[in-house]
């Protein structure tokens, strides 16, 4: 069966009156009401502590895991990646029942005698970084795992044959040449947590109100579409700054390698 397409001349009306019918309004709103700029300051603040801590924590669980014996290091990765077997909901959920007054992080506080009485972790900072950081963790370990794998042992023994004291053999060799995996681990992380809604809605409170939540309530509580649809197109150019930039680095060492 022969398909007829509309001619030319009626699809142009049309696309004149989609065209007239756009507007920069609410990217302007976005602009002029200081909840948006905030909510933005505020999940690009969380994103990029938390891959700090993300990294400080990970590389060291990945260094040791690449530097163990070759018959241990399934194991390892497979323990870093079993809580993705049980429903990231489900986690989140599990850490409000160990975050509150009589929980079970409280009650090991109280028995080590850190604190007198029990603390209120929910609804805070705090436990919004615990959440991130416990969620987002095989993210940052897995690809600097993969990168400090394939660096040679006989690198280190060089150096220190050359007289390099450890450190100075691990910040001029190790780190170097695990910067692929501090990257890729860095971006995994801090692009997705910039856009979080679950954590932070479960176990933040009202200071911790991300640029996730607020899209959320625009689309489904307040029915602003507009609006909603404006927040989420910034929010996505947001996030492809961060990978336009690392490309274009790649691009300049390709070039300058070659």
């Amino acid at each position: 069966m022969r398909r007829v397409f509309p001619p030319a001349c009626s699809i142009l009306p049309t696309l004149r009156r989609f065209l007239a019918g756009l507007s920069f309004d609410n990217y302007a709103a976005l602009g002029s009401d200081r909840l948006y700029l905030a909510a933005y300051l505020k999940s690009l603040e969380v994103a990029a502590f938390s891959t700090l801590m993300l990294l400080a924590l990970g590389y060291p669980f990945a260094y040791a895991m690449a530097r163990a014996p070759r018959r241990l290091q399934a194991m390892l990765v497979m323990l870093v990646v079993l809580p993705f077997w049980t429903s990231f909901l489900i986690r989140v959920y599990a850490w409000i029942n160990i975050l509150q007054r009589d929980g079970l992080f409280n009650q090991m506080l109280l028995a080590l005698g850190i604190v007198e009485e029990p603390v209120g972790w929910l609804s805070t900072n705090t436990a919004v970084y615990i959440g991130i950081v416990y969620s987002y963790f095989p993210f940052m370990v897995l690809p600097l795992y993969a990168a400090l794998e394939k660096i040679e042992v006989s690198l280190h023994e060089a150096a220190a044959d050359l007289g390099a004291p450890p450190w100075k053999a691990f910040w001029r060799i190790t780190v170097p040449l695990s910067r692929p995996g501090i990257v890729a681990g860095s971006l995994l992380c801090f692009i997705p947590i910039v856009g979080e809604f679950v954590i932070p809605d479960l176990l933040g409170g009202s200071a911790t109100l991300m640029i996730g939540q607020t899209l959320w309530t625009e689309f489904f509580a307040n029915r602003d579409w507009p609006i909603a649809s404006a927040v989420a197109v910034v929010l996505l150019c947001l996030l492809i700054v961060p990978i336009l930039i690392y490309q274009h680095r790649q691009a300049r060492e390709i070039e300058q390698g070659g």
